[in-house]
């Protein structure tokens, strides 16, 4: 059985992805930071559905709790094929970019771009190590990022910035790991339905009536979801540090 490490997959688009994951045939390691019982709960269905799943709680922020995350799926599991980097916050207190303060900085770009950056770093030493002793054939790397990444929100520089500075870090690791055998992917979400975005939900249900992108619905975390499944299941061979959009058409430019 193959192992992947899910990190922020006790709710939202990181659930959907970890329940994916198990349907095609993963062990997974949901992280959570906060929401143990949530987690919990994401395992307990994986293992209701005859699968493998341990709930390991870290901030992959801090360098301590990503080491340990990636040593319980190895201990748990004997092996890692696959990490998705979904665990992300948006901007504290949602300010003006004239007002934005450094503690949301320091807290946003720790989370959503140095945890991912050196949980892959761990996780390609892993994999490649494993690769050599063909105890897998190969590997990947899958980036959730999101559509912030090019669409400004003045209220969010901090989150937007992180966003966009995980397309460069996906083709980064793109570029070194494959000649490892390893790929490297990165999934843009448009607006999902989640918690996330429950406080904007009146917001948006008017600007897609409008028809703010060309299919007109919320994401859903099963399209994301959907998405990384694609990735895993090799449908890409000759494919690495691609932008797969997930977001309903928003990113095309229409006059």
């Amino acid at each position: 059985m193959r192992g992947a490490i899910v990190t922020g997959g006790s709710r939202g688009i990181g659930r959907a992805i970890a329940l994916e994951l198990n349907r095609l045939g993963y062990a997974v390691a949901v992280n959570y930071a906060r929401q143990a019982d949530a987690a919990e709960d994401v395992a307990n269905q994986i293992h209701a559905a005859g699968g493998l799943a341990v709930a390991v709680q870290g901030d992959v922020g801090a360098a301590d709790d990503r080491g340990r995350l990636v040593r319980t799926a190895l201990e748990k599991f004997g092996r890692l094929d696959l990490l998705v980097n979904n665990a992300g916050i948006t901007s504290q207190g949602r300010k003006d970019v004239l007002e934005a303060a450094e503690e949301s900085w320091d807290k946003v770009f720790a989370t959503n771009l140095k945890g991912p950056f050196f949980l892959s770093q761990l996780a390609a030493r892993e994999m490649i190590r494993q690769i050599r002793d063909k105890t897998i054939p190969g590997g990947k790397i899958v980036n959730i990022s999101s559509v912030s990444a090019y669409a400004v929100s003045t209220n969010r520089a901090d989150y937007c910035m992180t966003k966009a500075a995980m397309g460069m870090m996906t083709r980064l690791f793109a570029q070194r790991l494959a000649p490892e055998g390893i790929g490297v992917f990165e999934v843009c979400p448009g607006v999902i339905e989640s918690d996330m975005t429950a406080p904007v939900k009146e917001k948006y249900d008017r600007l897609i009536a409008e028809g703010i992108w060309p299919i007109r619905r919320w994401g859903r975390p099963e399209d994301v979801a959907r998405a990384v499944a694609a990735i895993v299941l090799d449908y890409f061979p000759f494919t690495t540090g691609q932008r797969i959009d997930v977001d309903g058409g928003f990113h095309i430019r229409t006059l």
